[in-house]
């Protein structure tokens, strides 16, 4: 159950066990374990559940009862165990007397917190902390203190209670055929180096604050273009993708309070992360374009403006993450935020273009035109650190920095075919194609927006020489393939990987050498029948079930498709999206942000990836751009263009009111685009 950055993760009955970590339980915010134990039981008795219902994303219930002798035992009470996340948790106990005669039960709760940081929890190396528990009237609070950082968890109870420092304990009396509803609320409160956090609180009742999270996901989903007609399929994967990225919406303390950008996935990353915010705002554009504004204006005011080493940060660059919890608050680890990626600041540029494209929102391109200047200008001063042209990664810090800060940011993605490691610094091939990108939008911001012609001319010259000396430097003849990567040496990382794939994505590929490319992602090698590998089947690193290296990621795919249909391979991108769908319908019709690469003829059906992140963002919104290109929806100066090349899985879809600087449109593959009355603003 999650609203944003705020979650709870417990068993099929409710409760929370700390010793379970696959997945990890516990109430967390702002990077904290606020909850590791919490235990009910009646009389006595550890409850047994009967069912579960996944309510909505941020609310859930489960039906339990004490345990019987006999097998076929009645038992005489029955608890509904009703939970939702609205800033605070709160959970409401039905209790029900199925007797004719009167009934005392003793609700119990066990209740801990070990105020674990997140990293703590990944890593499964939980040092104990000195929790002070303070149990007073009807409210048990939980206080954790290091320093000027303070974290505190409230328990409170709507019935009197017995309140020691870890148990909850409340006696009913019940009637014959009698029900009562005992609540607990519990209130994560947090205070560093002065400044005490905005107080969560509860918003009204329980059935109240159901009612209000309802209405604001209808209102979330009434928002976006409707999809009509199609497959089911494709609409149950629709409708999910956008609950899914309503339930990851959250506000940083920067964004006003009505907006929200996405965090990037459950459970572990939770928070602004910028390329995954940045590529999830992209894919979603034609639908909620809200989420790219305030990404954007988030990244920007959260832009480097100096060297540090520690948090690689440099000027101009945009962060790669930022945490809230104890490692990053006392400095045990550089995520305040931290600015280990290579990729998100020329990706920033980009979505900056693709949404004025799409939205025509010019107020938005002349506000952050600074931050746009020092984007650009980190790339050529700062990412390209050897002066070779191309841009770089090796970390500042070698302590706690990522050695990868590409999009396969784990250690060992980035191998050469016979398996071996690449050394730094790195050059990977698809952050070539991102810089190209930015160039071409950079130039083009700058002459029809920003009014300096004199930039906009070298971006340009920039772009094309780039683009000509990527084909020499990166092209491996006996391969017919890009490299992944130069490495330190500028030796060409020759695995097969789905990195060229996105260098379609981005245009830096010479249209002579596109079909060679395609011939790639499409073989047998690297595409598994769900989708596209991380790395082709026979390169000697390749692992169906390795992180980076041989997976299948939907947003990676989404990309790929889009870049395959740049080129005019519509049929091969119509295929991949046409997989994903199918491949979707396994996975309770919400892509997981990755799983193994097994072939289709092995397995029949996709293969769980065993730490895949879901929801995660930008693969619930990776349906969502395959949608857009399979319909070949183009914003252009004129309005909005439509020339569909549809899968099987698609059937026939219609989706009304895409909105945009034309106004509004409904598109009708049959008809293409039919423009509605403009609405502006």
């Amino acid at each position: 159950m999650l609203e944003g950055s705020t979650f709870v993760v417990s068993n099929r009955n409710g409760d929370l066990d700390p010793a379970c970590r696959h997945p990890p339980h516990g109430f967390f915010a702002q990077d904290t374990r606020f909850v590791s134990r919490w235990h009910l039981s009646v009389s006595g008795r550890t409850t047994e559940v009967l069912s579960t219902a996944q309510v909505d994303h941020f609310a859930a219930q489960f039906f339990l009862v004490p345990p019987t002798r006999a097998f076929h035992g009645a038992p005489p009470i029955s608890i509904v165990r009703q939970r939702l996340i609205r800033g605070v948790w709160v959970e409401q106990l039905l209790v029900v007397n199925h007797c004719d005669d009167p009934s005392e039960v003793a609700v119990e709760l066990d209740v801990g917190s070990d105020f674990a940081d997140i990293f703590d929890v990944k890593d499964e190396r939980i040092d104990p902390r000195h929790v002070v528990a303070h149990p007073t009237g009807g409210l048990l609070t939980l206080r954790y203190r290091n320093g000027a950082f303070v974290r505190e968890t409230r328990v409170a109870v709507s019935e009197p209670a017995e309140i020691d420092e870890d148990t909850i304990r409340v006696s009913l009396g019940l009637g014959p055929r009698e029900e009562r509803v005992v609540t607990f609320v519990v209130t994560p409160h947090a205070e560093q180096t002065g400044r005490r956090a905005p107080e969560r609180r509860a918003s009204g009742t329980f059935e109240a604050m159901r009612r209000d999270g309802r209405a604001e996901l209808d209102a979330w989903v009434a928002g976006a273009p409707r999809l009509t007609d199609g497959a089911d399929a494709l609409r149950h994967v629709y409708d999910r993708s956008l609950v899914d990225l309503a339930a990851l919406r959250f506000s940083p303390h920067l964004c006003a309070q009505d907006e929200s950008l996405p965090a990037a996935g459950l459970p572990w990353f939770m928070t602004l992360f910028g390329r995954d915010s940045i590529i999830t705002s992209y894919q979603v554009l034609p639908y909620l374009p809200q989420l790219a504004r305030t990404t954007l204006r988030t990244l920007a005011a959260l832009q480097a403006t100096a060297l540090d080493d520690f948090r690689d940060a440099e000027p101009g660059k945009i962060l790669h993450e930022v945490r809230f919890g104890e490692h990053a608050a006392t400095g045990r680890s550089p995520h305040s935020p931290y600015f280990g990626t290579a990729d998100a600041t020329p990706l920033f540029v980009v979505l900056l273009d693709e949404y004025l494209r799409w939205t025509g929102d010019r107020p938005l391109v002349l506000e952050l035109e600074d931050a746009v200047r020092r984007a650009l200008e980190w790339i050529d001063r700062w990412g390209d650190f050897d002066g070779d042209g191309y841009v770089e990664y090796e970390t500042r810090n070698p302590a706690s920095g990522l050695a990868n800060q590409c999009w396969k940011d784990s250690w060992n993605s980035i191998l050469f075919a016979d398996g071996s490691l690449a050394r730094g610094p790195i050059a990977t091939c698809e952050i070539q194609g991102y810089v190209y990108d930015a160039k071409r939008r950079g130039a083009r911001l700058a002459r029809e927006v920003l009014g300096d012609r004199h930039l906009a001319d070298r971006l340009d010259a920039e772009a094309v020489r780039l683009r000509r000396r990527f084909q020499e430097d990166f092209w491996i003849e006996e391969r017919q393939c890009f490299a992944l990567a130069l490495d330190g040496d500028k030796r060409r990382v020759d695995s097969v990987t789905s990195n060229v794939g996105q260098l379609l994505w981005s245009g830096i590929v010479d249209d002579e050498r596109a079909g060679a490319v395609v011939h790639h992602l499409m073989g047998d090698r690297l595409y598994s029948g769900w989708g596209v590998r991380t790395m082709a089947d026979g390169e000697h690193g390749y692992n169906p079930v390795e992180y980076h290296n041989g997976t299948v990621w939907p947003h990676d795919n989404s990309l790929i498709a889009d870049g395959l249909r740049r080129y005019g391979y519509a049929p091969e991108a119509a295929r991949i999206a046409g997989a994903m769908i199918r491949a979707a319908t396994y996975f309770g019709h919400a892509l997981p942000e990755v799983f193994a690469g097994f072939p289709q003829h092995m397995t029949h059906a996709p293969v769980v990836y065993p730490t895949a992140s879901q929801p995660q963002a930008w693969a619930a919104a990776a349906p969502l751009l395959m949608l857009t290109t399979v319909l070949g929806l183009v914003p252009g100066r004129d309005g909005l263009t439509c020339d569909p090349h549809l899968p099987a899985e698609f059937g026939e879809p219609e989706l009304v009111g895409v909105r945009g600087h034309w106004g509004q449109a409904d598109i009708r593959p049959s008809a293409g685009v039919d423009r509605a009355v403009a609405l502006r603003g």
